[in-house]
């Protein structure tokens, strides 16, 4: 799709102005509702969606499919993500009021980054073809290790810092406690880092790591830059309201990095097959619509185990305390 110069400009223009609506209206710090997050959510969710129409009538149907195939992806893997920051803000003890304005900031800085990533990866792809065999490769690897991951309940355990965060507090010292959202703050003539610009710099870097298999599953269903970047400009939108309204499902969906594991995988191989095709291999290639279709069949599935089998955990921890309590009664009866 030829996108000129003026409607990229347009489009990000929007997208900033859109930004700095969320900022302003969440700029006070505040206990965000299910009623606002689930309000905001569908707000975003719509707006992706006028967007993806508006590409119909600008590209065709072929455009069209390619971002949503590329929406639902990137949405997906923004709620794999969302596991983290639960992490991170339970790491650093995030008051309730602070959390929205830490994930606003970190939005901002993915979207910066993600930015960063596309054109990368654009040139890249120009320039060398094969390097689609190596992005298939790494998604293929990517899925397995998220497959690996689940099984050892990596989402249980606490969040490490990396080297970056903790070069950053050594050098510049961290206060102990918050002060608002002050950023830095003078202590004793030195000026320090508050825990509001730690936990800020720790989900903007992990975003990075997030971003690495992200950006080649969306180029595996579409090389088109500025669908690249519409689609995880709209996915990364609204994860703030997101995280406040599903934080409590995030722990009812276990199976969601096999749903996501699949995926990956799917576009992993669809790839390598697109490279084979391009090498002048005769190889049959995978059509959006079903890619599209493939992928949300397999969040949907994902969804409905992952709900029956917390369903069923919960009964059965239910029934454990249960028993443990008449054994207790039956325990204290027979000292009386």
């Amino acid at each position: 799709m030829n996108v000129s110069l003026s409607v990229w400009l347009l489009t990000v223009v929007a997208l900033c102005a859109l930004v700095a609506v969320d900022f302003f209206i969440g700029r006070k710090p505040h206990d965000v509702s299910l009623r606002e997050a689930g309000t905001w959510t569908i707000v975003w969710v719509v707006l992706a969606c006028l967007f993806g129409v508006g590409l119909y009538f600008y590209g065709g149907g072929g455009p069209t499919g390619e971002f949503f195939a590329g929406y639902i992806t990137e949405k997906s893997l923004s709620v794999d993500n969302l596991f983290v920051f639960v992490l991170i803000m339970a790491k650093f003890a995030v008051p309730s009021q602070y959390q929205q304005r830490v994930l606003m900031v970190g939005v901002i800085v993915a979207l910066v980054l993600r930015a960063g990533f596309i054109a990368a990866g654009a040139a890249i792809i120009s320039a060398f073809s094969w390097v689609f065999y190596l992005f298939g490769a790494f998604l293929i690897w990517t899925a397995w290790k998220l497959i690996q991951d689940a099984r050892k309940e990596e989402h249980e355990e606490e969040y490490q810092e990396n080297k970056l965060l903790k070069m950053a507090e050594r050098r510049f010292g961290v206060a102990d406690r918050y002060h608002g959202t002050k950023l830095f703050i003078t202590e004793n003539g030195k000026r320090i880092m508050t825990p509001m610009l730690v936990v800020m710099l720790a989900i903007g870097s992990t975003d990075v790591l997030f971003a690495l298999d992200s950006i080649p599953a969306i180029y595996g269903l579409t090389q088109d830059p500025y669908i690249v970047f519409t689609a995880n400009a709209f996915a990364l939108m609204g994860l703030r309201q997101l995280y406040f309204l599903i934080g409590g499902l995030l722990k009812k969906l276990v199976h969601l990095s096999y749903g996501l594991s699949i995926i990956l995988g799917f576009i992993g191989v669809k790839l390598v097959l697109h490279a084979l095709h391009e090498s002048g291999v005769h190889v049959p290639e995978i059509s959006i619509p079903f890619s599209l279709g493939f992928i949300v069949l397999v969040l949907a599935v994902t969804t409905l185990t992952s709900l029956r089998a917390s369903k069923k955990q919960e009964q059965k921890q239910k029934q454990e305390q249960e028993q443990e309590q008449a054994e207790a009664e039956a325990e204290a009866e027979g000292v009386a």
